[in-house]
């Protein structure tokens, strides 16, 4: 596996890129979300990069403009289609003839791609879209999960895991739970769900408008995912669930089971 620090331009500003080479001629684009370095939150996507390359798989990893090496403002996920549409032309540009790419983002990374309708991408990976308006956009770069607000929906599953787990019933039946919070939780649970957001809408109408093949992963224990799959169709069949997964994917059953989504989405297109 060989692996190279380039640069390429978008809109006068000059981006910063990391291009694991290998032999296909099908790619990976990871997208960034949030202010992630295109290294990813503890180094995962960097990770994830090098796992894709050595499967055979040629992958390309960026900073938009304004984060990390990469000149410019920052202008948010939102904003960021000019950003992806530069990396694939700089991906076609570095690894000769590549044919089709795939492109991977997580949360608002997600959200962006779904916004900018692929942008000229031949298939889609998309993990826990962000459906919050770019006001709410996570800004720390390494955490591992966005806390957005629990919807109805989100406290009903909350509190039915919650039910059956005997020690959480023994804590409510000990008075080791404060009534008046679960009484106040109980109420916002039984409220009527939120109409889809804005942003949530524009997302759904702009993946409408791509052709290619999408898939959509939703990690089991992160709320952003959750939120998303409020308003969402859940008969979908492109979703797919990762049990007892984190926001990142950073559990090792996760991650080896992201890498698994990622590569199937690779030779599904090949």
């Amino acid at each position: 596996m060989k692996r190279r620090h380039f640069t390429f331009e978008c809109q006068g500003e000059t981006l910063a890129g990391t291009l694991d080479m290998a032999a296909a001629r099908t790619g990976l684009l990871i997208v960034t979300g949030g202010n992630e370095l295109r290294s990813g939150p503890f180094g995962s996507h960097a990770e994830l990069a090098d796992k894709v390359a050595t499967a055979g798989f040629p992958v390309m990893r960026y900073d938009r403009r304004g984060v990390g090496d990469s000149s410019g403002s920052n202008a948010t996920f939102a904003d960021s289609g000019d950003d992806i549409a530069a990396a694939l032309q700089a991906f076609r540009a570095q690894v000769r003839g590549i044919k089709h790419i795939v492109a991977y983002g997580n949360c608002d990374a997600a959200s962006a791609l779904m916004l900018a309708e692929g942008k000229g991408c031949d298939a889609l990976v998309l993990a826990n879209p962000w459906t919050f308006e770019p006001q709410s956009e996570p800004e720390t770069p390494v955490a591992e999960e966005p806390q957005p607000q629990m919807t109805p929906a989100a406290i009903r599953r909350h509190y039915l895991r919650r039910l059956t787990d005997p020690k959480a019933l023994l804590r409510l039946l000990t008075g080791k739970v404060k009534v008046g919070q679960l009484a106040g939780s109980l109420v916002e649970a039984v409220k009527p769900a939120p109409p889809p957001s804005s942003l949530a809408q524009s997302m759904a109408e702009g993946l409408k408008a791509f052709t290619g093949p999408v898939t959509l992963l939703i990690a089991q224990n992160d709320r952003t995912g959750q939120v998303f799959l409020d308003s969402w169709d859940k008969a979908d069949p492109r979703l797919r669930k990762c049990p007892g997964a984190g926001h990142s994917f950073a559990e090792p059953q996760a991650r080896i089971w992201l890498q698994g989504q990622i590569l199937g989405a690779l030779r599904g297109i090949s």
